[in-house]
């Protein structure tokens, strides 16, 4: 009883057998189904082989939420060079608060305000990519991409074996303020304390001095990532006026990037800039200098990049092999059935006619049956 209970349960398994097997002797090959063969197979590789190099590639996904983060500091980075000498000029941040922020974390370095040819060259470079990245956005997330963590790149330093004096000052640093807006500004003298407000020491600076023509190297907000660019990177704005206002207002992006190279916190921010003569006759009122106002924005984005899974890698590749397999079998058999038909219409190939003998013709050129088919 067990062995007839294993048999119909062996021949009900051959029935529901979905890939059965031809004989070998029912097989027939062909030319035309040998070269489709090869085209086909050639196909899949190359297929194959792309779809490999897309399961490598990486993209960047942007998610936004809400920024929950208002008790730790922003840390703000400069690098910026005024064309005035360093006792005439002064930098710090005064926030939304009221908070004076002192630049006693920056540093003041004499240097000329001319750039070396191949330095020159770096910041023309610089100011193509800026270009760039403000048409093709995509190419932020390259940047991303090629981001990582480590230390900041050398700092330039001046030259000593140019005879003249230098007559710019370079201020660079970071600084930590509060996370509220605020306004870091350079201007003529250096900050003191005042109980009621912000004052710089300005009385002994003679007007003539006044040049607030300046380049900024870098400025970026938050942990410094090195390969990434920020949009006032490489600017320079020169003036021939003494009295001169540069306003920069900037609107700062909390970002956190989480990359397979780095994991950081980090902010991106966007800036409109405005220039204008200080002229008091004229009814154009203000204190020369630099003045970046920035803002925080309440979103915080997440900047994360992803990969293609395996199994999906696999799903793509079965689906690239069986389509192309069945593909070409059914254009092979459909151009082999008109073939055939075209073949058969026009007697050509193995369907061409061939003349029978004259036994088996009548006398009407008929073709009349042989002997073997009468006796049958």
């Amino acid at each position: 009883m067990r062995r007839i209970s294993r048999k119909k349960a062996l021949t009900l398994v051959k029935e529901l057998d979905a890939f059965p097997k031809v004989p070998e002797s029912y097989v027939e090959t062909t030319a035309s189904g040998g070269t489709v063969s090869l085209v086909a197979f050639s196909l899949m590789a190359v297929l194959a082989f792309l779809e490999f190099f897309v399961y490598r590639n990486t993209w960047m996904n942007y998610e936004y939420e809400v920024d929950k983060d208002f008790t730790s500091k922003l840390r703000i980075n400069v690098d910026i060079t005024v064309a005035m000498r360093c006792q005439y000029i002064g930098a710090d941040v005064l926030d939304l608060a009221e908070t004076m922020v002192a630049s006693d974390d920056l540093k003041y370095e004499p240097v000329k305000f001319e750039l070396p040819p191949e330095r020159k060259l770096w910041q023309m470079t610089l100011l193509h990519i800026q270009e760039r990245l403000r048409v093709e956005h995509s190419l932020q997330n390259v940047l991303f991409k090629s981001a990582m963590k480590g230390p900041a790149p050398a700092q330039r330093e001046s030259s000593d074996d140019d005879s003249s004096s230098p007559s710019a000052c370079r201020i660079h640093g970071h600084m930590y303020v509060n996370k509220v807006a605020g306004n870091f500004h350079i201007t003529i003298g250096k900050s003191i304390p005042h109980p009621r407000g912000h004052a710089h020491l300005a009385a002994l600076v003679s007007h003539d001095s006044y040049n607030f023509s300046h380049r900024i190297d870098h400025l970026s907000f938050g942990e410094e990532i090195p390969g990434l660019i920020n949009p006032l990177d490489g600017t320079e704005k020169i003036t021939a006026d003494a009295n001169h206002m540069f306003q920069y207002f900037i609107t700062i992006v909390p970002t956190k990037l989480n990359t397979y190279k780095v994991s950081a916190e980090t902010h991106q921010y966007s800036v409109t800039e405005r220039e204008r003569v200080i002229n008091h006759a004229a009814g154009s009122h203000g204190v020369s200098g630099i003045f970046m106002k920035y803002d925080i924005s309440s979103l915080m984005v997440r900047v994360t990049e992803q990969h293609m899974p395996l199994w999906q890698f696999l799903v793509r590749l079965c689906g690239i092999i069986g389509g192309i397999f069945s593909t070409t079998g059914m254009i092979h058999g459909m151009v082999g059935y008109v073939v055939d038909v075209v073949c058969c219409r026009f007697q050509m190939g193995v369907y061409k006619r061939m003349d029978a003998p004259p036994s088996e013709q009548g006398d009407d050129g008929q073709f009349v049956p042989t002997t073997d088919h009468q006796n049958n």
